[in-house]
Protein backbone atom coordinates (compact mmCIF):
# COMPACT_ATOMS: atom_id res chain seq x y z
CA UNK A 1 0.00 0.00 0.00
CA UNK A 2 1.55 3.33 -0.83
CA UNK A 3 2.00 5.92 1.55
CA UNK A 4 0.17 9.08 1.36
CA UNK A 5 2.12 11.83 2.82
CA UNK A 6 0.56 14.47 5.10
CA UNK A 7 1.37 16.96 7.49
CA UNK A 8 1.57 17.56 11.51
CA UNK A 9 -0.98 20.24 11.45
CA UNK A 10 -3.31 17.78 8.92
CA UNK A 11 -3.19 14.49 10.96
CA UNK A 12 -3.90 16.56 14.14
CA UNK A 13 -7.05 18.24 12.88
CA UNK A 14 -8.25 14.72 11.78
CA UNK A 15 -7.35 13.19 14.52
CA UNK A 16 -9.40 16.11 16.59
CA UNK A 17 -12.30 14.84 14.31
CA UNK A 18 -11.83 11.86 14.69
CA UNK A 19 -12.18 11.95 18.46
CA UNK A 20 -15.20 14.14 18.63
CA UNK A 21 -17.44 11.91 16.39
CA UNK A 22 -16.23 8.71 18.52
CA UNK A 23 -17.12 10.96 21.73
CA UNK A 24 -19.58 13.08 21.14
CA UNK A 25 -21.71 12.76 17.81
CA UNK A 26 -21.95 8.77 17.98
CA UNK A 27 -23.03 8.69 21.43
CA UNK A 28 -25.79 11.29 20.67
CA UNK A 29 -27.03 9.99 17.59
CA UNK A 30 -27.28 6.77 19.69
CA UNK A 31 -29.58 8.00 21.84
CA UNK A 32 -31.79 9.78 19.35
CA UNK A 33 -32.04 6.42 18.27
CA UNK A 34 -32.69 5.47 21.15
CA UNK A 35 -35.82 7.97 21.15
CA UNK A 36 -37.04 7.45 18.15
CA UNK A 37 -37.26 4.02 18.81
CA UNK A 38 -39.46 4.71 21.73
CA UNK A 39 -41.91 6.40 19.64
CA UNK A 40 -43.21 3.03 17.94
CA UNK A 41 -43.64 1.95 14.72
CA UNK A 42 -40.58 2.66 12.74
CA UNK A 43 -42.00 2.02 8.96
CA UNK A 44 -43.27 5.90 9.41
CA UNK A 45 -40.80 7.19 12.03
CA UNK A 46 -39.07 10.31 10.34
CA UNK A 47 -36.87 10.63 12.96
CA UNK A 48 -35.88 7.35 13.36
CA UNK A 49 -34.45 7.46 9.91
CA UNK A 50 -33.05 10.44 10.01
CA UNK A 51 -31.11 9.13 12.97
CA UNK A 52 -30.29 6.21 11.31
CA UNK A 53 -28.86 8.05 8.41
CA UNK A 54 -26.96 10.44 10.41
CA UNK A 55 -25.31 7.32 11.94
CA UNK A 56 -24.47 5.91 8.66
CA UNK A 57 -22.86 9.18 8.11
CA UNK A 58 -20.94 9.12 11.26
CA UNK A 59 -19.58 5.51 10.81
CA UNK A 60 -18.58 6.14 7.67
CA UNK A 61 -16.38 8.94 8.46
CA UNK A 62 -15.07 7.58 11.14
CA UNK A 63 -13.43 4.31 8.89
CA UNK A 64 -12.44 7.04 6.64
CA UNK A 65 -10.37 8.98 8.89
CA UNK A 66 -9.06 5.79 10.06
CA UNK A 67 -8.30 4.56 7.25
CA UNK A 68 -6.51 8.11 5.82
CA UNK A 69 -4.63 7.95 9.44
CA UNK A 70 -4.17 4.35 9.19
CA UNK A 71 -2.18 4.81 5.49
CA UNK A 72 -0.51 8.39 6.42
CA UNK A 73 3.28 9.15 6.06
CA UNK A 74 3.01 12.40 8.41
CA UNK A 75 5.60 14.97 8.06
CA UNK A 76 6.76 17.88 10.07
CA UNK A 77 7.72 20.43 7.47
CA UNK A 78 9.99 22.22 10.44
CA UNK A 79 12.39 18.87 9.76
CA UNK A 80 12.27 18.85 5.90
CA UNK A 81 15.68 19.66 4.35
CA UNK A 82 14.77 20.83 1.36
CA UNK A 83 17.81 22.60 0.50
CA UNK A 84 16.04 25.91 -1.02
CA UNK A 85 13.84 22.95 -3.54
CA UNK A 86 10.17 23.58 -2.97
CA UNK A 87 9.15 19.91 -1.77
CA UNK A 88 6.13 18.69 0.02
CA UNK A 89 5.52 20.94 3.47
CA UNK A 90 7.34 23.61 1.73
CA UNK A 91 5.62 26.93 1.95
CA UNK A 92 6.06 28.72 -1.52
CA UNK A 93 5.94 32.63 -1.93
CA UNK A 94 5.34 33.08 -5.91
CA UNK A 95 4.51 36.05 -8.40
CA UNK A 96 2.09 35.51 -11.53
CA UNK A 97 4.34 36.93 -13.97
CA UNK A 98 1.55 38.35 -16.28
CA UNK A 99 -0.79 39.89 -13.64
CA UNK A 100 2.29 40.08 -10.88
CA UNK A 101 -0.15 39.65 -8.46
CA UNK A 102 1.73 37.60 -5.33
CA UNK A 103 0.03 33.97 -4.35
CA UNK A 104 1.54 32.41 -1.06
CA UNK A 105 0.91 28.37 -0.93
CA UNK A 106 1.97 25.41 1.00
CA UNK A 107 1.87 22.17 -0.35
CA UNK A 108 0.04 19.69 1.83
CA UNK A 109 -1.59 16.14 1.48
CA UNK A 110 -4.75 15.52 -0.72
CA UNK A 111 -6.89 15.33 2.35
CA UNK A 112 -5.83 18.58 4.02
CA UNK A 113 -5.73 21.09 0.82
CA UNK A 114 -7.99 24.22 1.36
CA UNK A 115 -7.03 26.73 -1.32
CA UNK A 116 -8.79 29.63 0.19
CA UNK A 117 -6.22 28.56 3.39
CA UNK A 118 -3.27 29.04 1.18
CA UNK A 119 -3.19 24.84 1.14
CA UNK A 120 -2.53 23.15 -1.86
CA UNK A 121 -2.62 19.25 -2.74
CA UNK A 122 1.09 17.52 -3.49
CA UNK A 123 -1.18 15.99 -6.92
CA UNK A 124 -2.12 19.74 -8.11
CA UNK A 125 -1.20 20.96 -11.06
CA UNK A 126 0.40 24.37 -9.57
CA UNK A 127 2.25 22.17 -7.03
CA UNK A 128 3.27 19.46 -9.46
CA UNK A 129 5.02 22.44 -11.48
CA UNK A 130 6.74 23.58 -8.03
CA UNK A 131 8.33 20.40 -6.95
CA UNK A 132 12.21 20.64 -7.47
CA UNK A 133 11.80 24.44 -8.21
CA UNK A 134 14.26 27.36 -6.52
CA UNK A 135 13.82 30.38 -5.60
CA UNK A 136 13.89 32.46 -8.53
CA UNK A 137 12.88 29.61 -10.90
CA UNK A 138 9.79 29.93 -13.20
CA UNK A 139 6.81 27.26 -12.87
CA UNK A 140 4.89 26.98 -16.07
CA UNK A 141 1.42 25.44 -15.19
CA UNK A 142 -1.08 24.13 -17.29
CA UNK A 143 -4.45 25.42 -16.26
CA UNK A 144 -7.42 25.28 -17.52
CA UNK A 145 -7.37 28.49 -19.12
CA UNK A 146 -4.01 28.10 -20.78
CA UNK A 147 -0.42 28.21 -19.19
CA UNK A 148 0.44 30.60 -16.59
CA UNK A 149 4.18 31.14 -15.34
CA UNK A 150 4.83 31.74 -11.49
CA UNK A 151 8.54 32.84 -10.47
CA UNK A 152 8.84 31.17 -7.23
CA UNK A 153 10.04 34.03 -4.80
CA UNK A 154 11.23 32.27 -1.35
CA UNK A 155 11.11 28.65 -0.17
CA UNK A 156 10.34 28.62 3.35
CA UNK A 157 10.04 24.66 5.78
CA UNK A 158 8.02 26.06 8.61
Amino acid sequence: MRRAPMTIRGAEKLKSELQKLKTVDRPKVIAAIAEARAHGDLKENAEYHAAKEQQGFIEGRIAEIEQCLGGAEIIDPSQVRGNGKVVFGATVDLVNLSSNAPASYQIVGDLEADISAGLISISSPIARALIGKEEGDVAVVDAPSGEIEYEVVAVDYR
